[in-house]
């Protein structure tokens, strides 16, 4: 099965870089470019791409409002950021317009090719050394004063929440809780559905919405 992607970069030889490194890809296949957010929007319509790889910062509507209208449509396009990361505010504020995660541009040609992978098949991807960077965010803001609801939601399903907005992978999970690797998953596919979370980076943001994450963890 080819992967569809979608670059999104208002900067051409950015996009040119990407097409060449993904032409080479037998898994994977460009299916179109925009420089500005208006034009992702429209080419996501049209062209039906499984990833949309999207630059925050670029002229008129940006990559956090493309982000949003994308995935507020309920089509399958999932979004992945790749950006500098020069402003925390900005990636927090594209998770929260529904990107299913974000990587920096230094980033090994490689790693984002994995990436792309792992955003396709439904699961999210961060950054390494981001998540630090985010949990530090999440910390330095004042606690909700009507924390995020957890109805219906069990006890170890919290725990697994708990652990997810620690940055654990599902491994690290099941070895901590000591049960199985499947049973850590199927409590972390559940919380997808109670939570209505698209992905792990919304848990993690509902984690701590919830006050089960504070700084001092």
């Amino acid at each position: 099965m080819t992967i569809r992607v979608l670059l999104v970069d208002d900067q051409p030889l950015v996009r040119a870089g990407l097409r060449v490194l993904i032409a080479d890809v037998p898994d994977m296949a460009v299916v179109g470019e925009a420089g500005t957010g208006a034009e992702a929007i429209r080419l996501t319509r049209e062209v039906l791409p499984d990833v949309v790889l999207m630059d925050l910062r670029m002229p008129g509507t940006d990559g956090i409002q493309a982000t949003r209208t994308i995935t507020d449509s309920g089509g399958p396009a999932r979004v992945l950021v790749l950006t500098t990361f020069d402003d925390d505010e900005h990636v927090h504020a594209a998770l929260r317009a529904g990107a299913s995660g974000f990587l920096v541009k230094d980033m090994a040609l490689e790693d984002i090719l994995g990436a792309i992978r792992v955003v396709a098949a439904g699961d999210a991807l961060i950054a390494p050394g981001v998540t630090r960077r985010l949990i530090a965010e999440f910390s330095r803001r004042p606690t909700a004063a009507t924390p995020r609801s957890l109805a219906g939601v069990t006890d170890r399903e919290r725990e697994v929440l708990t652990l997810v907005g620690r940055g654990l992978s599902n491994a690290e999970i099941a070895a901590e809780l000591v049960i199985s690797a499947a049973t850590a998953k199927a409590h972390v596919a559940r919380l997808f559905s109670k939570l209505g979370a698209r992905d792990r980076v919304h848990l993690v943001i509902a984690a701590y919405e919830a006050g089960l994450v504070t700084a001092s963890r």
